[in-house]
This record gives C-alpha cells, sequence and structure tokens, in this order.
C-alpha cells in the first residue's frame, strides 16, 4: 500500500483540509479566554504576556518546556478555610490534596478547549510533580506565585503565600502557557491584601515567618516538607544506617514512620499549614477577625498554638530554639533535611536559604571563598548584623579566607570526608582564626 493510499494519511489530508478551512485566531480574545477557564472550574483568572518585565527570570524555565509561549493563563481555585484551620493534619491534607487534583483538572481541560480551536496550550503542575532531576536546585519551571501576582490575583504576604483580594491566601494556583496572544492583559493589583496582622508569626511552630517580615525557608522546609524531598531522604538515609530495627526507632518514632507511609500512599502531605490558617485576608475572611479579634485569637488562633505535635527541626538551628522557647508542650524532632549542594555555586546559592540568623549574633566577618577543582569560583559572604550577603568574586578584605578542593568541601558538607583530614591533606585551606571557621559553620547547621 502506498503512503498516500493508506486511511491514516487520508484522514489526516482530510481534517487539514477542513482545519485550513477554519483556521485557528492568531489573536484570543482575552474575555473569551477567561471565560472557558472559569467555566473550568477556577475560581478567578488573569492574563499576563510572555515578555512581561516583571517575569524577566522566569521566561527561560518556561520557554524551555514549551518554546511557543505567547499568554499566561494564571487561574486560582478555593481551599476551604474550615478544612485548613482545623488542627487535625489530616483533614487539612485532604482539603490540600483534592483541591491540587482540581486545580491540574481545570488546566487541562483548559488545553483541551484550546486545543479543539487549534490553539497549542500546555498545562503544568499545581504543585507536584517536579522535575527532580534538577535537586536541589529549580525543579518547577512554571512559577505560579509570580506569575499570579503578574496577573493581578494578588501579592505575596508576611506568610509569603499568595494573598487574593477575595478569597485571602486560602487557594491553590495553577498556570497554563498558551502559544497565542491575547486582546488584553492584566495588571498587578495596586493594594497588597495583607493587613500586617502578624497572625502568621504568631502561629509558625518553627519561627520560619518573622514579624520583621524576615523568612527562614530551610526551617519551613524542614518541618512542613518532612515527608517530602529532602526530608524523605534523609528517612531513607536513617533506614540504611539503622544497625537494627531498635536502632531505627531510635532515629524514628512509630507515628513518623507510618506517616511516612500514609503520605506515599494518599498524597503528599504538610506537616503545619498554620500560616495560611490563621490569615484573615481578604474581603471574604476579614469579616471575623474585624467583628471580634479576641474571639478570632480563641477559635483560629489559639488551637493552632496549642496543638500538641512533632516539630522537626535542624540540630543548633533557629528553628530549635523557637518551640524551645515558645512551644515547651511540642516534641521536638531533631532531623536532617536533605539539603545538600552539589556544586560550588550551588553551595553559595543555599547560603541564604539556610542562614540562621539568631545564630550570627554579634558576628560582624567578611569570608573570602576560592573554590577550585571541578568547579572553580571565588565568592565573598559577609555576615553583618544577622543579616548575610553573597558577592561574585573577592570583594573588600578579608577576615577569613578558605581555599578548597569543590569535591571535598561538599563531600565535607555531606558529612562524608572529615575536616581535619581535609585541613591536613592541604584540600581545605584556611587563612585567618580557625574560630571564624566554627562560627561560620555555626550560621549553617545542617
Amino acid at each position: 500500500m502506498k503512503l498516500e493510499d493508506h486511511p491514516t494519511v487520508k484522514r489526516y489530508r482530510e481534517q487539514a483540509e477542513a482545519i485550513s478551512a477554519t483556521k485557528a485566531p492568531n489573536t484570543l480574545d482575552a474575555e473569551w479566554l477567561k471565560q472557558q477557564v472559569l467555566e473550568a472550574g477556577a475560581d478567578d483568572v488573569g492574563l499576563v504576556e510572555i515578555n512581561r518585565p516583571e517575569l524577566g527570570e522566569y521566561q527561560a524555565d518556561i520557554l524551555e518546556i514549551f518554546p511557543h509561549t505567547q499568554t499566561l493563563v494564571s487561574f486560582v481555585r478555593r481551599l476551604n478555610p474550615e478544612n485548613i484551620r482545623c488542627i487535625s493534619q489530616a483533614v487539612r491534607d485532604l482539603e490540600f490534596i483534592r483541591t491540587q487534583k482540581e486545580a491540574d483538572g481545570i488546566a487541562r481541560k483548559v488545553t483541551q478547549v484550546l486545543a479543539q480551536k487549534g490553539v497549542g496550550a500546555l498545562n503544568y503542575a499545581c504543585g507536584f510533580p517536579m522535575d527532580l532531576d534538577k535537586w536541589p536546585g529549580k525543579m518547577w519551571p512554571v512559577s505560579h506565585k509570580p506569575i499570579a501576582v503578574a496577573a493581578g490575583l494578588g501579592h505575596l504576604g508576611n506568610n509569603r503565600n499568595l494573598l487574593h483580594p477575595r478569597f485571602g491566601n486560602f487557594i491553590l494556583l495553577d498556570t497554563v502557557l498558551v502559544d497565542r496572544e491575547a486582546t488584553a492583559y492584566d495588571s498587578p493589583l495596586d493594594y497588597n491584601p495583607c493587613i500586617e496582622c502578624k497572625l502568621c508569626a504568631a502561629v509558625c511552630p518553627v519561627g520560619a515567618v518573622g514579624n520583621d517580615g524576615n523568612f527562614q525557608f530551610s526551617n519551613c522546609f524542614t518541618h512542613n516538607y518532612r515527608e517530602r524531598l529532602g526530608g524523605f531522604a534523609d528517612w531513607v538515609e536513617n533506614i540504611v544506617t539503622s544497625k537494627t530495627v531498635r536502632d531505627y526507632r531510635k532515629k524514628v518514632a512509630d507515628p513518623e514512620t507510618v506517616s511516612m507511609w500514609q503520605s506515599l500512599s494518599y498524597g503528599i502531605c504538610n506537616k503545619s499549614s498554620y500560616c495560611l490558617a490563621a490569615c484573615p485576608a481578604g474581603d471574604e475572611r476579614i469579616g471575623l477577625y474585624l467583628a471580634d479579634r479576641q474571639a478570632y485569637m480563641k477559635q483560629v488562633v489559639k488551637p493552632l498554638q496549642n496543638n500538641t505535635e512533632s516539630v522537626f527541626v535542624i540540630p543548633g538551628s533557629d528553628a530549635e530554639a523557637h518551640v524551645a522557647k515558645r512551644y515547651p508542650h511540642k516534641t521536638i524532632r531533631r532531623v536532617g533535611n536533605g539539603l545538600r549542594p552539589n556544586s560550588a555555586q550551588n553551595f553559595l546559592a543555599s547560603l541564604p536559604v539556610v542562614f540562621q540568623r539568631n545564630q550570627s549574633e554579634g558576628l560582624d566577618v567578611t569570608y573570602h571563598f576560592t573554590f577550585t577543582g571541578e568547579d572553580n569560583c571565588e565568592a565573598t559572604v559577609i555576615i553583618r548584623n544577622k543579616t548575610l550577603e553573597v558577592k561574585a568574586g573577592h570583594v573588600d578584605t578579608a577576615d577569613l579566607h578558605v581555599t578548597a578542593d569543590t569535591r571535598t568541601w561538599l563531600d565535607f558538607l555531606a558529612k562524608e570526608k572529615n575536616l581535619l583530614w581535609a585541613l591536613l591533606s592541604r584540600k581545605i585551606r584556611i587563612k585567618g582564626s580557625p574560630k571564624l571557621m566554627m562560627a561560620f559553620a555555626k550560621c549553617f547547621p545542617s
């Protein structure tokens, strides 16, 4: 049979003629596009052009997975506030898991509607799965939060969640990438729904959300993501390094083991979503807070603060000190979080993420780093006034200069090589007081 006589080829030719007769529009009507998203089940939607200046740092990742992207369709799916405010983790997780599936279903339905019009579109995950081969770097090519901000769906609050003007932070975000321009685009909201009540800081069990707006990512990550990503990797390492069942049980309590099973079986679970639960922002949420703040504290905030639970922390971290001081009735569980850099550049980029500012109190030190071997680079790290700054190259005068073979340094961070051996073999060399090296390590416990 000749190729042109094959039934599949014939049908394709016929369909191609029909499509050419009703050519897909080069530009999509913005209102029509939004209406399709709302009819698919979204609670709000906004449109952003791919070349929006404020999305500049995210464009490369987006275009890598869908090079034809012209329009970003950002939408929200509402969460049930009562589920999220419940002290039962099971109730909270049920809402997150279900709503994420709904958001992903909405995004897929939108792409199907567009496909029927001859428009190319790609839907990315609301949360997971992610491109974990890029761990521990950026694993999500589509950054929903900055896209949603550009699309006018809200602004980030003190808790680093997107606050919608109507729904507050009781939402999940998703994005659809479309290969057509739209007739109109949305602009960022002209105010921030955050009312600066600081309740997110008041309920955070690990103190990751600060009253002054500071956010300590690794402390949030270590606790809330205990059953995901690095926390899971740490759990596996606890298994393989345990000599006996009794040894394993000393490291991991039985409830933690079965909780890991539940997360693997039923969906990714959160250890805490208190910063969402306590937030009164948004037109639909603020009434209870304004009507009676004492009642709000009693009904919403205090149950979260008084909840007895295990809190997962890095030993020696600000989080450990915070739990001991603020929540003595909660159980401190000292764990690892699996955040191990795989290159010198990754190490330098990770420093602001894992920095423990309270451990740096009193320091005013400049460090120079020179990495050699498989990854050559130079950098300056300045710790001053409980803040951290990382600069490329050697800047100013160093109080301590560290010269290290990259592989040896990374193995030392992973606790696979001894620092004394590295110093004696001159794989790692320091110029300056060893006490400054110890002070540096204290700021980045692992």
